[in-house]
């Protein structure tokens, strides 16, 4: 009985000690960490890594606006970044523990919407392109240089229903406007009116607003073209590739220039565990780690110190690593006020509702 008593007491003590595993919460993007270096993170931190996915930066921040809790860590785009930083969301993020931050190219770092880096830690790139079964639109004979693939019914009539966009706003109407010729930046109303022309005339030609299963439709033949991330276009490529489909998945980019999104790691300002968080930011600091973002799902990079541990075809792919030409046509979104953000919600409401 004794022995029964001790043997008991032993199990309880441990019972706790596994089912109180240390946990990092991390709010990110889809496809957005490969799974082994979620695996080796584990491994080094002596934790589990739980993650929630958003598709899109105003998804984030909505959910955040709504109450949501108990997150470490979002790796939000700079324009939202800035707006978490407004709100006060953000913790400071202590870089005495940041040993591999010299990693990161200067030219990424205290930005006007985060002088000194107090909040935020750039993360990864990429860029919203086009994306297309190379053997369908060969075969018909449309451009993938060029936003009017997306926008103008003359080209769409040969894909209506085969073609997605991204289900958000900013990167939406940035679209457009570079397509009209206007900065993605611009927050003119009559130039806003005009890409909400633009939009709802290529509407009725396209499947879906889709910003997270896109990637497997793309893979599996049923849709042609996408407005899209750089890297999920890489990744549906990937995995067409490793399902033995005949055609390729390829990145256009569009001569009237395109959205450069530079990623950032933040610290919520009420995190549970900021430890935690702080030892993600310089695990993935380190260029061995960076650079596998690029090696398994094609981001782009920042760190300096990765560029050595990518892959060469990689280097040279312009949608991940753009050249200058190409960077001069490329425009990071900034932050809008609050009146800019009503009034864009309010003519999306109108495009989604078909108004």
């Amino acid at each position: 009985m004794k022995r029964f008593a001790l043997l008991l007491a032993s199990l309880l003590f441990a019972l706790p000690a596994g089912a109180a595993k240390d946990e990092f919460h991390l709010y990110n993007w889809n496809n957005y960490l490969a799974p082994e270096t979620v695996k080796r993170f584990e491994e080094f931190c002596k934790c589990a890594v739980v993650q929630t996915y958003y598709s899109d930066n105003e998804e984030l921040l909505a959910k955040l606006a709504a109450g949501a809790k108990g997150y470490d860590m979002y790796v939000p785009t700079s324009n939202a970044a800035q707006a978490l930083i407004k709100g006060g969301r953000l913790k400071p993020v202590d870089k005495a523990q940041l040993t591999n931050l010299r990693n990161i190219d200067p030219a990424y770092l205290n930005t006007p919407f985060d002088p000194d880096n107090k909040y935020s830690v750039p993360y990864a790139m990429s860029t919203t392109i086009i994306g297309y079964n190379d053997e369908k639109i060969r075969e018909l004979g449309l451009p993938t240089d060029t936003w009017a693939v997306i926008f103008d019914p003359r080209h769409l009539e040969k894909i209506k229903g085969r073609v997605t966009v991204l289900d958000s706003a900013n990167e939406l109407f940035a679209a457009a406007l570079k397509y009209l010729g206007y900065s993605a930046n611009d927050v003119d109303p009559k130039h806003w009116d005009e890409a909400v022309a633009v939009i709802k005339k290529a509407k009725p030609y396209w499947a879906a607003f889709n910003a997270s299963s896109y990637i497997k439709e793309l893979t599996v033949g049923n849709i042609w073209l996408v407005h899209g991330y750089s890297n999920d276009i890489y990744q549906a490529n990937l995995d067409a590739q490793a399902a033995g489909r005949k055609f390729n998945v390829l990145q256009g980019m569009p001569k009237e220039g395109a959205v450069l999104a530079v990623d950032n790691m933040v610290i919520d300002k009420n995190a549970p565990r900021p430890d935690l968080a702080l030892k993600f930011m310089n695990f993935m600091l380190e260029g061995k780690n960076s650079a596998e973002l690029t090696n398994l799902i094609g981001s782009g990079n920042p760190n300096m110190d990765a560029v050595k541990y990518i892959k060469p075809e990689l280097l040279k792919n312009p949608a991940i690593f753009p050249d200058k030409a190409v960077q001069a046509k490329l425009e990071q979104l900034q932050d809008l006020t609050g009146a800019q953000r009503r009034l864009r919600n309010k003519l999306w409401t109108g495009i989604k509702a078909g108004r």
